[in-house]
């Protein structure tokens, strides 16, 4: 019963666990938008200010870096805080973004797109962490799936919203629709924090006894998986050099690929000397098999668009634009997706199901290259291609919590989400490599031979790893 919420060992009933779940689903479907959302506004950005593709798209890179590299921060807060504050911030910062890009005339400065997508991006990294966390501490026994639920939120939870902002941005302009959704959604996730608990020793049940899913008793603490902290604020610093460097010879754009490039070389060594080198391997795999998922989600309008199919029509049930069916179906399709593989890793095992998904991702990136020109294949291919994708935000933070334990599961997942952040690092090349090309062709067969290499390392690899060292600590 909801009044056991209070009471320190004493185990809550299923309903308030799931109670809990669902405040974190809404929370998440208020700032599915964000993110899911921005590819209806380019077109229209690009066409009052005259910039670039590849210059606009680095405020979605922002958005992602900001929303994904504070998570670990938020999560620290979380972990020991409760969930109730940050929530109660990351609302505010949603909504205070969105109305910023309603006012923006620039790319950059304070009053630019980039700093109100930053401001959004720490908002919603902010609640996605806290919302992914606390689901992950409500259900060690069904963490797949309370994960993959959490998860469907932010990737479902903008589909309902695909014809209302064509509509708007149609209608008022895009720059009303910003503010409308923007404030709107932030104000939802204000009320809803109060609502949020994190639960207590003896509430939940014990961790979960599955052979095919092995779960570490083991509790790591961050600095154990990624080393100590002043090795990170060093590399920070020494990369911060770099990039104001870089800025002084104008090739700031270029300092995101040799970003990314430094995640890896130098944050890679630290990992593997002093951290769980385990988990460097999982960060690559989600780095890669986000990377094309997110350049199709910032870039599907524009896609549709360089194949001249955008406004084709195409009847499923009823007739509608090629890249409005393509939007709702894929939204859809990326929220089911991650429940049902969350549940089907709980049955399985996480490694088997990110093989099984990894391998159709591919396949389906490869078709979409292949038939994509076709409006109808367009929307059944990027759909399937979504619901092979999504599910890395759940099979990736069960994952890392089953490896490393639940009791710093906020921060040490918020650090493999990072992943997603440094995968945003390559969006605007994607960008690049269309206009260099004149079509989407190489970045599609990129894409696919990335998530083939993630389904054989996935089990090859990371399956024989992560097994010997929770063996190593005791199962």
């Amino acid at each position: 019963m909801l009044h056991h919420e209070e009471g320190e060992g004493v185990r809550v009933s299923d309903t308030y666990r799931w109670f809990q779940l669902a405040i974190g689903v809404v929370c998440m479907v208020m700032i599915a938008n964000y993110q899911y959302g921005w590819t209806f506004f380019v077109p229209d950005i690009q066409k009052q200010f005259g910039w670039k593709p590849s210059d606009i798209q680095v405020a979605f890179t922002l958005f992602v870096l900001f929303e994904t590299w504070l998570v670990p921060i938020e999560g620290w807060f979380v972990d020991r805080f409760g969930p109730r504050l940050v929530i109660l911030i990351g609302g505010v910062l949603c909504g205070i973004g969105w109305w910023m890009t309603s006012r923006a005339t620039t790319l950059g400065g304070f009053d630019g797109y980039y700093a109100a997508m930053i401001i959004c991006g720490i908002g919603a990294g902010g609640v996605y962490g806290t919302c992914v966390g606390n689901a992950l501490k409500w259900f060690p026994d069904k963490r797949g799936l309370a994960a993959g639920i959490t998860a469907a939120g932010f990737g479902a939870g903008s589909a309902l919203t695909v014809v209302p902002i064509q509509n708007m941005i149609k209608d008022q302009g895009f720059q009303q629709t910003f503010f409308n959704f923007g404030v709107g959604q932030g104000l939802i996730i204000c009320v809803l924090a109060f609502f949020l608990m994190a639960p207590k020793s003896g509430q939940v049940p014990k961790t979960n006894v599955n052979l095919r899913v092995v779960q570490s008793r083991r509790q790591y603490k961050p600095s154990e998986i990624i080393g100590p902290v002043q090795w990170w604020i060093a590399a920070s610093i020494g990369i911060g050099c770099i990039g104001l460097l870089m800025s002084m010879q104008g090739q700031l754009f270029y300092f995101q690929l040799v970003l990314a490039a430094l995640i890896f070389i130098v944050g890679g060594t630290i990992i593997y000397k002093r951290g769980e080198p385990v988990f460097l391997l999982m960060y690559f795999m989600f780095v890669i098999v986000g990377a094309g998922g997110l350049m199709v989600t910032a870039n599907l309008k524009p896609i549709a668009a360089n194949l001249k199919i955008a406004d084709q029509p195409v009847t499923i049930v009823w007739t509608m634009t090629a890249i409005t069916w393509a939007a709702t179906i894929d939204r859809i399709l990326n929220g089911l997706t991650r429940p049902f593989f969350g549940w089907v890793s709980d049955k399985i095992g996480r490694e088997q199901t990110m093989f099984i998904a990894f391998a159709l991702e591919g396949i389906g990136i490869y078709l979409l290259y292949l038939y994509g020109s076709d409006p109808l294949l367009f929307v059944l291919l990027s759909g399937f291609v979504f619901f092979a994708w999504g599910e890395i935000y759940s099979l990736f933070p069960s994952t890392c919590t089953d490896t490393f334990g639940s009791q710093y599961a906020a921060t040490n997942a918020g650090l493999l989400y990072t992943a997603k952040g440094t995968a945003a690092l390559l969006v605007p090349f994607g960008s690049l490599i269309q206009e260099a090309t004149g079509s989407w062709d190489t970045v599609f067969l990129i894409a696919a031979g990335a998530n083939i290499l993630a389904s054989v390392l996935a089990l090859v690899v990371l399956k024989p790893w992560r097994a010997r060292v929770i063996a190593a600590n005791g199962l």
